[in-house]
């Protein structure tokens, strides 16, 4: 298992977590995806894998749900 932790922001609410854990979790190897929410601000999302993840695909999951990778 791989770990990898990104900060993305513009995030503030229950809806805008699910969107990013939706598209991240919908990357190939991912198996969990932990959002630590600050509304408003930047928040650190936690992936765990069974592969390591290309950023670019990471940051295309999150550009896709609405939100940037910081």
């Amino acid at each position: 298992m791989t770990t990898t932790t990104i900060t993305v922001s513009g995030m503030t609410c229950g809806h805008c977590v699910a969107s990013v854990t939706e598209e991240i979790g919908a990357l190939t190897g991912v198996t969990d995806v932990a959002v630590d929410l600050n509304a408003g601000g930047d928040s650190p999302v936690t992936i765990t894998s069974t592969t390591d993840l290309d950023d670019a695909d990471i940051r295309a999951a999150v550009d896709e749900a609405g939100y940037e990778v910081k």
